[in-house]
C-alpha cells in the first residue's frame, strides 16, 4: 500500500491536488465611512515620482476582466522556520508587519478582516476598465515612451470567457491594457499549438529562459522554447528583462498539456543571462520577471547575484512594501486584476541609484471605467450571457476560496460532487484563484465557473484502500509544508468533504496527520473507498468506476444549487491544527 514519491507525484497531479493554483496606506483614519467620502483617484494613484523611467507590473488576474470581490485568506499555514516571513503572513500578523490601519481601504484589499463590512462601503474591485484609466494615467504622466506594462502570467485562465474563448478573449484584454512582456503558468494549460496561437495574436512578447524543449525527436531538442530575455528601453535606460515561468508545470497540471517541454528553476542560466545583460549587452538594469512564487524569489534571490528587482508572481501576495534580499529588491502585486504596482526607476552611470515604489489598488468605485474596456468585455461576454447570467440560487454566508486547509467554495464543491457521486471522500484541489460572494448574494453560473474553469474539469470516481488515502494525505502535506520553499510546489492544501483530520504542521514527514476520520468514523486502513475528484485525469490513481457519469465539474456544481436554491455553507474547517504555524494569534486554533 505504499507510495513513492514519484508515484505520489503521479497521483497527485493526476487528481489536480496541487494547487496553482498596497502602497502606503491611504488616509487613514477612524471613520471608514468618512474616509470613503475624503478618498479619490488622485489619492489612489499618488506617488513621489523618480528618475525618468516607470515599469507598471500586474499578476495572477486569472482571466478576471469584470469587477469581482475578492477575500484574502485568513490562515497562510507553512512550515515553522517560515512563520511570519512574508508570504506566510495574513490578517492581523500582515496588518503589523506593513502597518495596515484599520478599516482603510488597504485592510480591505490587503487583507480579510472587516471583509463583509468594508466590502460594501468600498465596492468591488479591479476590472480592466478601470486599470487602464490608471494605466493611462501613468502614461500621460510619465511619458507613454517612458513606461512599461509586465505581466507574472496566470492571466489566461480562471473565467468562463476564458474557457471558451480558449485565451483569446483575455489576449485582447491583454493588448487593449498595453501589456509589454510575460510570462507563464496556466497558460500553458491550453496546449502547446494554443499557446503558440495565443502568443502570435499578443502585441506584447512571451519570454521564458526556463522552458526547453526536450522532445529528442524536435528540431529544437535541448533548445530554448521562447526567447530568455528582452531589452526596452525607457526613460533614456536599458532595461533588461529575464522571463521565469513557472518552473513546476509539468507535475502541477496534466503533462499531456506541455509533452516536450521541460520546465524548471534554473537558476544557473538565470545567472548567465543575467551575466550576458550585464556584460555583453550593457544594461543599465536587469529584472526578472517571474512566476516562480513570492517565498521561492526571496530563495532565488539569495542565488543569483547582479538582480535589481523580481516582479514575482503565482502566489498571489500583496506586498505594499519591497521585500529586500542581498541587493535584490522583490515586489509582487497581488490577484485578480486586484492591484496594479508602479515602479519608477532613477539610472545613474549604468546604475539604479534610487527607486519609488507604490502597490495601487483597483478601487472600481473610485475609479472611472475607460469606456472601450467596457465595450470589450461587452463584446467577449456577449455570445454567453443567457448561460452564465443564471441564476443558480443565493448564499447565505460569505463564499470564499483562499485558505490553507478549507474554504466555502470548496466545501460547496466538494458537497455537490459528493450528492452526485455519493462518495465516500472527495478531493478537491486547493487552487488559490476563484471570487468571492457577499452574504444573500445570487450565485450565477459565472461565479461557478469562476471557480472552476480549467480546460481538465471531468469529475472521476475509483476506489482507494484506506492505507493509501492516508499515505497520499501525508504525501500532498510534505509539499505543501516543506521547510525548504524550493520544494513547496504551490497551492493550498487540497480540500477533502466527507472526512476530517489533525494536522501538525511542524511535524516529520509522514508523521503530520493524526485522528483521520471519514464518513465520522476512523479511517479504516484496509477498507476500500469510493473516492471522487477533479482537476485531472485519474486513471493514475485508480479505474474510473463510474464511467457513464464523467461530467464537468461546473455543471455538477451548477446543478447542486438549482436544487439547493440557498446554500448555507459552514465558516467551520474540518481540519484542526495542532501546533502554531499560522503567525494566528489563538494557538491551536483554525482561525
Amino acid at each position: 500500500m505504499d507510495i513513492n514519491r514519484r508515484d505520489f507525484m503521479q497521483i497527485a497531479a493526476a487528481m489536480g491536488l496541487f494547487g496553482f493554483v498596497g502602497g502606503n496606506s491611504l488616509l487613514a483614519a477612524d471613520n471608514a465611512k468618512e474616509k470613503l467620502s475624503k478618498m479619490s483617484f488622485k489619492d489612489i494613484m499618488a506617488i513621489e515620482p523618480k528618475g525618468k523611467a516607470t515599469i507598471l507590473h500586474i499578476c495572477d488576474m486569472h482571466a478576471h476582466i469584470k469587477p469581482l470581490y475578492w477575500r484574502e485568506p485568513s490562515t497562510l499555514i507553512s512550515a515553522p522556520n517560515l512563520v511570519g516571513t512574508p508570504g506566510f503572513i495574513c490578517g492581523d500578523t500582515f496588518e503589523k508587519f506593513y502597518g495596515i490601519e484599520p478599516n482603510t481601504l488597504d485592510q480591505y484589499f490587503d487583507t480579510c478582516l472587516n471583509f463583509e463590512t468594508l466590502a460594501k462601503k468600498f465596492g468591488k474591485m479591479g476590472g480592466i476598465s478601470h486599470m487602464k484609466t490608471m494605466i493611462d494615467h501613468v502614461k500621460k504622466e510619465r511619458g507613454e515612451k517612458n513606461v512599461l506594462l509586465l505581466d507574472s502570467g496566470d492571466t489566461w485562465q480562471g473565467t468562463a470567457v476564458a474557457l471558451k474563448t480558449k485565451g483569446e478573449a483575455i489576449v485582447d484584454a491583454q493588448n487593449y491594457l498595453g501589456v509589454d512582456v510575460m510570462v507563464g503558468h496556466w497558460e500553458f494549460t491550453y496546449g502547446k499549438e494554443r499557446v503558440k496561437e495565443l502568443i502570435g495574436m499578443l502585441k506584447g512578447e512571451f519570454i521564458s529562459q526556463n522552458v526547453i524543449d526536450d522532445d529528442p525527436f524536435s528540431d529544437n531538442f535541448e533548445e530554448l522554447v521562447f526567447p530568455p530575455y528582452t531589452i526596452k528601453e525607457i526613460g533614456g535606460a536599458k532595461i533588461g528583462i529575464i522571463g521565469q515561468s513557472f518552473p513546476f508545470t509539468s507535475t502541477a497540471n496534466p503533462k499531456k498539456f506541455t509533452q516536450g517541454w521541460s520546465f524548471g528553476l534554473r537558476h544557473e542560466t538565470l545567472q548567465e543571462y543575467i551575466n550576458e545583460l550585464r556584460n555583453e549587452k550593457k544594461v543599465d538594469a536587469v529584472v526578472v520577471l517571474s512566476h516562480d512564487g513570492f517565498s521561492v524569489d526571496q530563495e532565488l534571490a539569495k542565488k543569483v547575484k547582479g538582480v535589481d528587482f523580481i516582479l514575482s508572481g503565482h502566489t498571489h501576495d500583496p506586498s505594499p512594501k519591497p521585500i529586500i534580499v542581498n541587493d535584490t529588491v522583490i515586489l509582487i502585486a497581488g490577484s485578480h486584476g486586484k492591484f496594479i504596482s508602479r515602479l519608477d526607476l532613477e539610472i545613474k552611470n549604468k546604475k539604479v541609484v534610487d527607486y519609488s515604489f507604490k502597490l495601487m489598488p483597483v478601487a472600481s468605485n473610485l475609479i472611472p471605467a475607460d469606456k472601450k474596456g467596457d465595450e470589450l468585455i461587452a463584446k467577449w461576454y456577449k455570445p454567453y450571457d443567457k448561460e452564465l447570467q443564471e441564476v443558480l440560487g443565493v448564499t447565505k454566508g460569505t463564499l470564499y476560496k483562499r485558505d490553507t486547509f478549507y474554504s466555502t467554495f470548496d466545501a460547496l464543491i466538494g458537497d455537490a460532487i459528493q450528492n452526485e457521486m455519493k462518495s465516500d471522500i472527495v478531493f478537491t484541489p486547493g487552487y488559490r484563484w476563484g471570487t468571492s460572494l457577499l452574504p444573500g448574494d445570487k450565485i450565477l453560473k459565472d461565479n461557478v465557473y469562476e471557480m472552476t474553469a480549467i480546460t481538465y474539469p471531468e469529475v472521476y470516481t475509483f476506489e482507494l484502500k484506506g492505507a493509501k488515502i492516508a499515505k497520499l494525505l501525508e504525501d500532498i502535506a510534505d509539499n505543501v509544508f516543506n521547510e525548504n520553499p524550493l520544494y513547496q510546489q504551490g497551492g493550498d492544501m487540497s480540500r477533502l468533504t466527507g472526512a476530517s483530520y489533525s494536522i501538525k504542521v511542524g511535524a516529520k514527514s509522514g508523521k503530520r496527520i493524526s485522528d483521520l476520520m471519514i464518513g465520522g468514523k476512523p479511517i479504516d486502513l484496509k477498507k476500500t473507498y469510493k473516492v471522487s475528484s477533479w482537476g485531472g485525469n485519474l486513471q493514475n490513481a485508480g479505474e474510473n468506476i463510474e464511467e457513464k457519469k464523467i461530467r464537468a465539474v461546473y455543471e455538477v456544481v451548477s446543478d447542486y444549487i438549482r436544487k439547493q436554491k440557498e446554500v448555507d455553507i459552514s465558516l467551520t474547517s474540518n481540519v484542526k491544527i495542532l501546533d502554531y504555524g499560522c503567525g494566528c494569534p489563538k494557538k491551536g486554533a483554525t482561525c
